[in-house]
């Protein structure tokens, strides 16, 4: 089994044990089994848009002319309120950020906060497919104070708002909850089917749910992202993270090229790019032809499950509201592992997970990053392609992007 020295990553979401008097199940109010079906919490039930065209169901209007969509607002509010609890570590809308000059425009973040507290990864590395582990720290131990809403398929196929919901005891809800150590504003966590406790994996389900959560935020500005288990994912239970940044990640601006074109019934197609002129490698996934979000999710899905069996580590990004989706393997960690990555990329002591591969990249000291950002040390433009651990998959499996 490979082991790693390497910089240990904050626990996005957790918070010491608080007994409360009065409480029914464990006293805590947590998200487990013995809390949640006994709780009322806040349920937002999505319209199922599977079988619409992508460009007909997505807001495409000019950015001044859009207007703010019901649930973009209710994130952002609730949001804000637990931020004026004191629910974070830290006040994440002080931190510094600037763009790093060069040619794809990094965005460097400097977040002391984040690093305070740290949780060691408690998994092997070399493995992205791992049984979950009831002992090891999960989101069932979350307190429902963290929690925002639930985020549910609607009854009757239209969105619709609750602010108190009792859960069904029969069903396990999917939850939102903020990140305590956020990485940027609005900074939150979507955990598919909580009280199932599924091991951090790609699925079809759960990914039409992340997807279908970009969608209803209908903010350009908001993406979803995931890190497979060997890619910088810290905690072994199902999970997606979810931010706004008000300018585009880097791979989003990076030229792309055409490498497969699947058409499915009545014409309906998903085109595959590879990414161009960018230090990692990487695929871009789009709707085209009338195609739907389930042929777009489908694809993705795939060529995931695809990866994961093969024991290929990859990132995830979910960008321009759920029309484009890119597709990152990587073998970073792995690379990291064996000590063959250059000790000047170790020195930055940056994790590139999927926000830092996709360019908003978070330093943890001034001397690290913010301070000699035109330093070869701190450039990605410049390291990454000369270095060997940052360099993925040199292709994806022969069937990874056969849509089934």
């Amino acid at each position: 089994m490979l082991t790693i020295k390497r910089v240990p990553t904050l626990v996005s979401n957790y918070q010491e044990d608080v007994l409360e008097g009065n409480v029914m199940g464990c006293g805590r109010k947590c998200l487990g089994k013995c809390c949640m079906p006994v709780s009322v919490l806040p349920l937002y039930a999505f319209k199922n848009g599977d079988n619409e065209p992508i460009e007909n169901d997505i807001q495409t209007l000019p950015e001044e002319e859009c207007q703010m969509s019901f649930l973009n607002n209710l994130l952002l509010g609730l949001w804000e309120e637990r931020m004026s609890q004191g629910l974070f570590r830290y006040d994440v809308t002080t931190c510094e950020t600037k763009v790093i000059p060069g040619r794809c425009g990094f965005i460097a973040q400097l977040n002391e906060g984040r690093h305070l507290k740290k949780r060691p990864t408690e998994f092997c590395i070399d493995k992205v497919l791992q049984p979950f582990d009831e002992n090891k720290f999960n989101f069932t131990k979350v307190g429902q104070e963290e929690v925002l809403f639930r985020f549910e398929p609607s009854t009757d196929c239209k969105p619709q708002y609750f602010s108190g919901m009792r859960v069904n005891g029969g069903i396990s809800p999917s939850i939102v909850v903020i990140n305590v150590s956020p990485i940027e504003y609005g900074h939150v966590l979507l955990i598919p089917r909580v009280l199932d406790c599924l091991p951090q994996r790609i699925d079809r389900d759960s990914f039409a749910i992340a997807l279908h959560f970009a969608r209803e935020v209908a903010d350009p500005f908001f993406r979803v992202g995931y890190n497979s288990l060997g890619a910088f994912a810290t905690i072994n239970h199902l999970h997606f993270q979810a931010y706004y940044l008000s300018v585009p990640f880097p791979v989003e601006k990076a030229p792309i090229q055409k490498i497969l074109a699947r058409m499915g019934l009545g014409g309906a197609g998903v085109i595959v790019s590879k990414l161009l002129n960018y230090p990692v490698r990487g695929f871009a996934f789009e709707g085209g032809n009338g195609s739907t979000a389930r042929d777009l999710s489908v694809a993705v899905v795939n060529s995931c499950i695809s990866l994961q069996n093969k024991n290929i580590p990859f990132n995830i990004l979910i960008a321009q509201c759920g029309k484009k989706i890119f597709l990152l393997p990587q073998c970073y960690a792995e690379k990291q592992a064996l000590g063959v990555v250059d000790q000047e990329l170790l020195d930055t002591q940056v994790n590139p997970a999927v926000w830092e591969i996709s360019g908003h990249i978070g330093y943890i000291s001034e001397a690290a990053g913010l301070q000699e950002e035109e330093d070869k040390n701190i450039n990605p433009e410049k390291e990454i392609p000369d270095s060997p651990g940052p360099q993925v998959a040199s292709h994806m499996p022969p069937d990874c992007l056969v849509l089934q």
